[in-house]
C-alpha cells in the first residue's frame, strides 16, 4: 500500500507544479512587462484602420465611375435623341420643297381649288383638333375665299352614322370656318365625336364665295397616321392671304 501513497503523493506534485507553471505562462502573456501581446493588439487596430480607409476608398472610386457611366450614358441618349430629331426636321423640310415645286414651281400641275390634307390630333376621348390644308394654282394671283366645314362618317352601336358640322361642333346652324388665300392656307379647329361612335372616314367641304363647292374624303386611318414630317404649309404659321 506504501508504493499507493508514494503514487498519489507523485500526482499531486505533478498537479500543483502544472499548475503552477500555467499561471506562471500566463502572469508572463498578461504582464506589461510582456510587449507581444500589445505589440500584435496594436498592429492588428492599424491594419484594420487602413483596410477601412482602403474600403472606403475603393467604394467612393466605385461610386464615381458608376456616375460617370451614367453621365455618359445620359449624353448619349440625349445625342441620339437631337440626331432623330434633326432627321425628322431634314425630312420636313424635303417635304415642303416638295410641296412647293408642286404648288407653285413652273413644272407642277396646275390645279384649282383643294384640299391637301387633313390632320386630325386626339384632345381626350370624345374631342379633336383637326388642321386642313387648302391649296390651288390655277388662276395664280387670284384670292380664294369662302368657308370650311367638316363631316365624319362612322358606326355607333352597329349602325352607319354621319355626324355634321353642327354634330361636329356641338351646336345649331355653326357657320363654317373663313378661309381666304391665294395659294395655300391652314384651317385649324376642333371638333367633338360622342362617346361609342367609330370614325372610319372625314369629308371636307369648302363652299367658295362664287359658288362652287369642293368636296373631299380622307380615310380616318390617314387623318389620324403621324406624318413623317410637316407636309407644305404644316411646316409653320403661314398663309398667303390676299
Amino acid at each position: 500500500m506504501r508504493w499507493r501513497g508514494r503514487v498519489a503523493g507523485a500526482l499531486v506534485a505533478l498537479t500543483l507544479l502544472s499548475l503552477a507553471f500555467g499561471a506562471w505562462g500566463l502572469w508572463r502573456l498578461l504582464s506589461p512587462e510582456s510587449g507581444d501581446i500589445h505589440a500584435r493588439l496594436a498592429a492588428s487596430e492599424k491594419a484594420r484602420a487602413g483596410l477601412q480607409v482602403a474600403v472606403e476608398d475603393f467604394e467612393q472610386r466605385v461610386a464615381t465611375l458608376t456616375r460617370s457611366d451614367q453621365i455618359s450614358r445620359d449624353a448619349n441618349r440625349d445625342l441620339q435623341n437631337a440626331l432623330s430629331e434633326r432627321d425628322e426636321e431634314i425630312a420636313g423640310l424635303r417635304a415642303d420643297v416638295a410641296f412647293y415645286e408642286r404648288l407653285v414651281g413652273a413644272t407642277g400641275q396646275r390645279r384649282g381649288l383643294s384640299v391637301h390634307a387633313i390632320r386630325m390630333r386626339a384632345q381626350n376621348d370624345t374631342a379633336w383638333h383637326f388642321t386642313s390644308t387648302l391649296t390651288q394654282n390655277l388662276n395664280r394671283g387670284a384670292v380664294s375665299s369662302g368657308q370650311l366645314t367638316l363631316a365624319v362618317e362612322g358606326s355607333r352601336d352597329g349602325r352607319r352614322e354621319i355626324l355634321d358640322w353642327d354634330a361636329l361642333r356641338q351646336g345649331e346652324d355653326v357657320p363654317g370656318l373663313e378661309y381666304s388665300f391665294k395659294y395655300f392656307q391652314q384651317i385649324e379647329g376642333d371638333l367633338f365625336l360622342p362617346e361609342g361612335f367609330e370614325p372610319v372616314r372625314v369629308t371636307a367641304r369648302l363652299q367658295s364665295r362664287s359658288g362652287a363647292t369642293v368636296e373631299q374624303s380622307f380615310t380616318w386611318a390617314d387623318a389620324t397616321r403621324e406624318a413623317a414630317g410637316n407636309t407644305g404649309a404644316e411646316a409653320a404659321d403661314r398663309s398667303d392671304k390676299g
